[in-house]
């Protein structure tokens, strides 16, 4: 049994982001995207040169599960105005939430989710608001799970592809964190 462990992410693990978050990404969405969509997408999300920005960014608090050094799950947690639809005191965005396909189920999402409460709290956030694609019905259902109601849709791009994503919000939860926990595998 190994031991999970969050935390902030470095410049340092830049590379290894950029790796992580294209890959999850492409794995989440790339059979229900045009391929040359896709890969401009991943070409301008998921860099080294932007992935160095967002870690060194003091708006932006990019969370790493990590598991014996092996990345296992991340999160982003930004200051960012929100959508119209968000009319909920101090919102703070949960920009970005992945996990590696071959821990779900193991509680890795949900200690993540611990983390980005408290990452939203240290920002002085009352609640958190993100856009899940509306075709990603695994996901919907995580954020339900975990608090999130509907409060509205928003635009996502995909390379020049528009699509719909469905805006969620939940009140920030004061939750008792312990970062490293064992995962089960």
């Amino acid at each position: 049994m190994e031991t999970l462990h969050i935390r902030r992410g470095l410049v340092s693990d830049a590379p290894a982001l950029t790796a992580f978050a294209t890959r999850t990404f492409a794995e989440a969405f790339g059979a229900d995207n045009r391929p040359e969509d896709l890969q401009a997408h991943l070409a301008s999300s998921y860099n080294v040169p932007r992935q160095t920005m967002e870690l060194t960014d003091p708006n932006i608090a990019t969370l790493l599960a990590l598991q014996a050094e092996t990345l296992l799950a991340y999160a982003q947690v930004r200051c960012q105005n929100p959508p119209p639809c968000v009319t909920q005191a101090r919102p703070i965005e949960l920009h970005r939430f992945y996990v590696d396909h071959r821990v779900h189920g193991q509680g890795v999402a949900q200690r993540l989710m611990a983390a980005v409460h408290e990452a939203a709290r240290a920002f002085n956030g009352q609640h958190l608001w993100l856009s899940v694609w509306e075709r990603n019905p695994r996901g919907i259902a995580f954020y339900r799970k975990e608090g999130f109601v509907d409060a509205g849709r928003k635009d996502f791009y995909v390379g020049p592809d528009r699509q719909s994503d469905r805006v969620m919000v939940a009140a920030v939860r004061q939750i008792n964190t312990d970062t490293t926990q064992p995962v089960h595998q």
